[in-house]
C-alpha cells in the first residue's frame, strides 16, 4: 500500500524518549543497539528497592521504579552519545513529565479504540532484534543481561504503537502543505541547506574522565586517548579499537557506533568537531563532560535534496484483518503464500491477483518503481532489508498484514515533480513536530494528574 511517508513511526525502546525533543527525535525510530545498563551512582539510581508512587494520571500511578528505570535507560543513551547528564532532580522531574504525558496519551489511545495485538508487537520485537543485527533469541538474552523483563520490555513496544497509532490519527490530516510553501522551501535549499539538517553517522570511542579526577589523572587519561587516536590514524580498525578501550555503554557490542543522526541531534562538541571531516575522516581529540573522544565520520548525507534516489521495484500481497479474519491469521496465511512460492507450489503474481485486497492485485501485486519515502515506515523498512527476488515474512502496518518481495532496484535521477513531493514530506515532518507538541499539552491537560512523593 503506497503513501506519503509520515513520520511518528515505531520506536524501538532501547532509545526511549530523549528529553524535551520534537516528535521526530522522542526516540520513535531508534537504532541503539540493547546492551549492558549503565551502572547507576552511588545512592542514585541504583538496584530496585522498595518501591512507591510519585504520580497519579486519571487514577493510574506512575511509580519511583519506572522514572528510575527511564532514567538509567537515558542516561546510557546520553553517555553513548557523549552527553552530560542534566542536574539529577532536573533529570528526574524532565522523565517525570515525559512519563505523566505518555500515560496520558496511552490512557486516550485506549479509551477511544486502539488497539495492538500480538503480532504486532511480535513484529515490533523482531524489527528491534533486525536493527541491532541480532535475532529474537538473542535480543531476549542482552534484554535478561539488561535487568529488563521481557513483559516490560513488550509492554513498552506495545505502548510505543498505540502512541503511534494514535498521533496518526490525531494529527496527520491536521497537516497542510501549500505549493507556496514547497516554492519557499526549495528557494532556501538553492541558497544553501541548513546544517541541522545534514545527517551524519558516527562512531566514537570515549575515554571516560572520573568526577573530582586529579589533573595528573586527567592527563593520563588524555595521553592514553591520544595513543588511541594515533593507532586509528594509522590504520587500525576503528571498531575494535572502540570494542578494547571505549568506556561508553554499550561499545563492546557496537564498535563505538552513534547511528545515523542530524546535526541538530548531535552534541554541539561532536558537530564542531566534524563539520569540516570527510567520509572516513577522524577528530581531534575532544574534551566533554564524560572524559575524552575520538569520533570517526563513517558517512555524512547533505541536507539538501537529493537529485538521484534509490529506486524499489516490488510487489505485494495484502490481508485486512476484520470480522473474518484475525491478525493472527492473515500473519499465518501470508506465511503459508510464502512457503508455497519458494517451494514453487504456487506463483506470486497469481495469488497477488486472486487475494491480494488492494488495486495492485488486478497488476499481480506489482507496486511499479518507487522513490525512498513512498511506503509507510515499517513496510518500507522490511522492503530495504531485502535483497532481489527475496520475499520478507510477513509485514503488519496500518493498512493491514503485507507480503513483499523485492524484484529489483535502480538508481535514478530525480525529475522536478519529484523534487517537489520530497519537499512536500521535508515540510509535513517539520509541521507534525509543531503540532505534536501542542497536541502533547492539550492532552495531559485534559488528564487528571495528582502529584505525590517525588521520585529519587
Amino acid at each position: 500500500m503506497k503513501s506519503r511517508a509520515y513520520l511518528l513511526c515505531l520506536a524501538c525502546v532501547a532509545q526511549a524518549l530523549a528529553l524535551q525533543l520534537p516528535a521526530s527525535a522522542q526516540g520513535f525510530r531508534i537504532t541503539p543497539p540493547v546492551g549492558p545498563r549503565a551502572a547507576a551512582r552511588t545512592g542514585e539510581r541504583g538496584p530496585r528497592a522498595a518501591d512507591y508512587i510519585v504520580a497519579v494520571v486519571n487514577s493510574e500511578p506512575i511509580t519511583n521504579n519506572e522514572v528510575r528505570s527511564r532514567m538509567a535507560r537515558i542516561e546510557q543513551q546520553l553517555a553513548q552519545q557523549g552527553q552530560p547528564l542534566p542536574p539529577t532532580d532536573e533529570f528526574a522531574r524532565q522523565v517525570l513529565d515525559r512519563l505523566i504525558s505518555e500515560k496520558a496519551q496511552v490512557q486516550l489511545a485506549r479509551e477511544t479504540g486502539v488497539k495492538i495485538e500480538d503480532p504486532q508487537v511480535d513484529q515490533a520485537e523482531l524489527n528491534v532484534a533486525r536493527q541491532n543485527q541480532i535475532d529474537v533469541a538473542e535480543l531476549r538474552r542482552r534484554l535478561a543481561t539488561d535487568g529488563l523483563p521481557l513483559s516490560e520490555f513488550r509492554e513498552q513496544l506495545r505502548n510505543q504503537l498505540l502512541l503511534t497509532r494514535l498521533r496518526e490519527r490525531e494529527l496527520e490530516s491536521k497537516v497542510k502543505i501549500t505549493d507556496l510553501d514547497i516554492d519557499q522551501y526549495l528557494r532556501q535549499q538553492q541558497a544553501g541547506p541548513d546544517l541541522a539538517s545534514e545527517e551524519f553517522k558516527l562512531a566514537h570511542i570515549l575515554i571516560a574522565v572520573p568526577e573530582n579526577a586529579t589533573e595528573a589523572q586527567v592527563a593520563n587519561l588524555r595521553a592514553r586517548a591520544e595513543r588511541v587516536l594515533q593507532r586509528a590514524q594509522s590504520g587500525e580498525d576503528f571498531a575494535k579499537l572502540a570494542t578494547e578501550f571505549s568506556d561508553a555503554p554499550g561499545a563492546a557490542q557496537t564498535g563505538g557506533l552513534v547511528g545515523v543522526r542530524t546535526a541538530d541531534r548531535l552534541p554541539p562538541l561532536f558537530v564542531q568537531a566534524v563539520q569540516k571531516l570527510p567520509d572516513g575522516g577522524l577528530s581531534d581529540i575532544v574534551r566533554s563532560g564524560a572524559g575524552f573522544h575520538v569520533i570517526k565520520v563513517l558517512e555524512r548525507r547533505g541536507g539538501g535534496l537529493p537529485t538521484t534516489v534509490t529506486q524499489t521495484h516490488a510487489r505485494h500481497i495484502l490481508l485486512r484483518p476484520g470480522a473474518q479474519m484475525s491478525e493472527a491469521a492473515a500473519v499465518q496465511r501470508l506465511a503459508d503464500f510464502k512457503r508455497r512460492v519458494q517451494a514453487g507450489q504456487a506463483d506470486f503474481a497469481q495469488l497477488a491477483r486472486e487475494f491480494s485486497q488492494d488495486a495492485s492485485s488486478r497488476n499481480g501485486g506489482d507496486l511499479g518503481w518507487a522513490n525512498p519515502g513512498l511506503f509507510v515506515p515499517e513496510f518500507e523498512e522490511t522492503l530495504n532489508a531485502l535483497a532481489p527476488g527475496q520475499i520478507a515474512d510477513p509485514v503488519i502496518s496500518r493498512f493491514g498484514v503485507h507480503l513483499i518481495q523485492l524484484i529489483e532496484r535502480r538508481q535514478a535521477t530525480l525529475t522536478e515533480r519529484e523534487k517537489r513531493e520530497i519537499a512536500r514530506n521535508v515540510l509535513r515532518e517539520k509541521k507534525l513536530d509543531e503540532i505534536y507538541a501542542q497536541w502533547a499539552q492539550d492532552v495531559r491537560g485534559r488528564a487528571y494528574v495528582e502529584m505525590r512523593e517525588p521520585p529519587s
